[in-house]
C-alpha cells in the first residue's frame, strides 16, 4: 500500500474512533480538546522534531515552535478557569478548598520545586522549565471544569489512545524515517512510533493497554455506560495494536521497563477484582505502604547497583547491568550526593554540558533524577503525594470501585516503571502527566458525576 493512502485511511479511522468517544461523552465541552492537544504532545515528542531532528533542537533553549504552542495552551487553560470561576452550573464549579486540601503535599512539592530555583546554577532556564509544571497543573484543573472531571479525563484517555496508537503503527510500517530508529551499540531496528524512542513508546502502550483492558471489564461487569455502535470491536482492535507496540519488534527491542510495570498493575488489578463482593469489598492490601516501600526499594536499587532486580531483569532479557543503567547510577549517584538536601535546582542539573559529560539525558531512575534535581527533600515530598493519594484511593474503594481501583494501579505501575526509567522529574511526563489528572479528578468533592455512568 502507499504510503499517502495509508496515511489517509489510517485519519479516517482515527476520525470514526473520535466519533465513537464524542458519542461516549456528549456532556463534555470543546473545552476539553485544551488538556487533550497538550497530552498529546506530552505524550509523542516535541512539535519541532516533527520538522527539525530531535538532536538539533537545543536542551535549553527548546524550540519556538513548542514555546509557541505552550504558550497558547496556558493562555487558553487560564481563560478556561478564568470564565468558569464565576459559573453557576453546579457540575462546572471548582471546589478549590477541596482541590488544595486533597493534593497538599503535591502543592508543597510544587512550592518547593519554584523555590529550589533559587540555588540552581541556570536559575533562568529552571523557571522556564518550571513554568511546564505550571502549566500541567493549570491542565489538569481544566478538568475540574467539566460536569464530570472523571469522565472528562476518561474521554482524555480514549483520545490520546484514539490518535496516538493508529498513527504509530503508520509510521513504523509506512514512515520509517519517523516510526523506528535503530540501537545505538546492536544497530538492531526499534520501534518508536509517535514518540522520540522505544521507552516512551512503551509508556505511550503501558498507559494504553492497562486503560483499555481496565475499561473492556467494566463494562463487561455491567459497571459502565452502555457502550456506543463498535466500541466493543474498535477497543478490542486498539489492546491488540497496544500489545504489538508494547512487544517491540525483536525479544531485545522492546521496553522490559514497560512490561514489568504493567505485569505488576495487572497482578495488583486482578487482586482487587477477586476482593470485590456483591456485600462490598473485602479487606485489602495498604496500598499506601506498598507505594512506599516500592519508592525506597527503587532508590535501594540505584544504591546497591541493580542487584535487587538482577533476577527481574534476567527473566525480562535483560542483563546484570539493566542495559548499561548500573553503570550511569554509578556515575551520576556521587554527583547527587554532593548536593544531598536540596539538589542541583529544579531543572538545574541536566544541561547541555552534563548530557555531553555523561552521553545520556536522563538517569534512568526516576528516584535518582529527583535527587539529582531537588534531593533528598524534593524526593520525600513527591513520595508523600503518592502514598497519600493511594491511600486516599483505597479509602474510596467502597463508594466509587472502579475509579479508586485505576488510580492505585496507574500510581503503583509508575512507581514500579521509575525503578529504571525516569518520569517523576516532571509533571509534564505521560505518565506523571496522567498521575496528575487522576489525583486532581478525583479530589474534587462533588462526587455526583462520577456515579452518572453506573445508575
Amino acid at each position: 500500500m502507499a504510503p499517502a493512502l495509508a496515511f489517509v485511511l489510517c485519519t479516517v479511522f482515527v476520525f470514526f474512533l473520535l466519533r465513537i468517544d464524542r458519542k461516549k461523552t456528549p456532556e463534555v465541552s470543546l473545552f476539553l480538546w485544551v488538556p487533550t492537544l497538550w497530552m498529546l504532545v506530552v505524550a509523542s515528542r516535541p512539535l519541532a522534531s516533527w520538522v527539525i531532528d530531535a538532536p538539533e533542537i537545543e536542551l535549553e533553549a527548546g524550540s519556538p515552535l513548542d514555546r509557541l504552542f505552550l504558550l497558547t495552551v496556558l493562555g487558553m487553560g487560564l481563560f478556561i478557569l478564568a470564565i468558569n470561576s464565576h459559573a453557576h452550573s453546579k457540575g462546572r464549579r471548582i471546589s478549590w478548598f477541596g482541590v488544595i486540601k486533597g493534593n497538599a503535599w503535591l502543592l508543597a512539592f510544587l512550592i518547593f520545586s519554584l523555590f529550589s530555583i533559587l540555588w540552581s546554577d541556570i536559575p533562568f532556564i529552571s523557571l522556564k522549565r518550571w513554568s511546564r509544571e505550571f502549566i500541567a497543573v493549570v491542565m489538569a484543573l481544566v478538568l475540574l471544569t467539566e460536569p464530570s472531571p472523571r469522565r472528562a479525563f476518561e474521554s482524555v484517555c480514549r483520545r490520546i489512545i484514539y490518535i496516538l496508537i493508529p498513527f504509530s503503527i503508520l509510521l513504523i510500517k509506512y514512515f520509517p524515517d519517523y516510526g523506528r530508529q535503530y540501537g545505538r551499540w546492536s544497530g538492531g531496528v526499534m520501534w518508536v512510533g509517535v514518540t522520540l524512542q522505544k521507552n516512551g513508546l512503551g509508556r505511550l502502550a503501558l498507559i494504553s493497554v492497562f486503560f483499555l483492558l481496565w475499561t473492556l471489564i467494566r463494562r463487561r461487569q455491567g459497571r459502565d455506560t452502555h457502550p456506543v455502535r463498535f466500541e466493543n470491536y474498535a477497543e478490542v482492535f486498539l489492546l491488540i495494536l497496544s500489545l504489538m507496540l508494547l512487544k517491540g519488534p525483536t525479544l531485545q527491542a522492546y521496553s522490559a521497563s514497560a512490561v514489568g510495570a504493567l505485569a505488576f498493575g495487572l497482578a495488583v488489578y486482578v487482586y482487587l477484582l477477586n476482593r470485590r463482593r456483591p456485600g462490598g469489598i473485602l479487606p485489602t492490601m495498604p496500598f499506601g505502604a506498598i507505594a512506599g516501600s516500592g519508592i525506597v526499594f527503587g532508590l535501594l536499587t540505584v544504591y546497591v547497583g541493580g542487584t535487587t532486580v538482577k533476577s527481574v531483569t534476567a527473566s525480562l532479557g535483560r542483563d546484570a547491568t539493566l542495559t548499561g543503567r548500573t553503570d550511569i547510577w554509578a556515575d551520576l549517584l556521587p554527583v547527587a550526593l554532593q548536593k544531598p538536601w536540596g539538589g542541583h535546582g529544579f531543572g538545574g542539573f541536566w544541561t547541555t554540558k552534563t548530557r555531553l559529560i555523561f552521553d545520556i539525558t536522563e538517569a534512568h531512575s526516576g528516584y535518582l533524577d529527583i535527587l539529582l534535581g531537588l534531593g533528598f527533600i524534593g524526593l520525600v515530598l513527591f513520595s508523600l503525594f503518592v502514598v497519600s493519594t493511594c491511600r486516599k484511593a483505597q479509602n474510596e474503594i467502597s463508594k466509587d470501585f472502579d475509579w479508586a481501583v485505576l488510580m492505585i494501579c496507574f500510581f503503583l505501575m509508575a512507581v514500579v516503571h521509575n525503578v529504571a526509567e525516569t518520569s517523576f522529574n516532571s509533571l509534564a511526563n505521560h505518565l506523571t502527566s496522567m498521575l496528575l489528572f487522576l489525583a486532581v479528578a478525583f479530589s474534587q468533592e462533588n462526587r455526583q458525576p462520577a456515579d452518572v455512568s453506573r445508575e
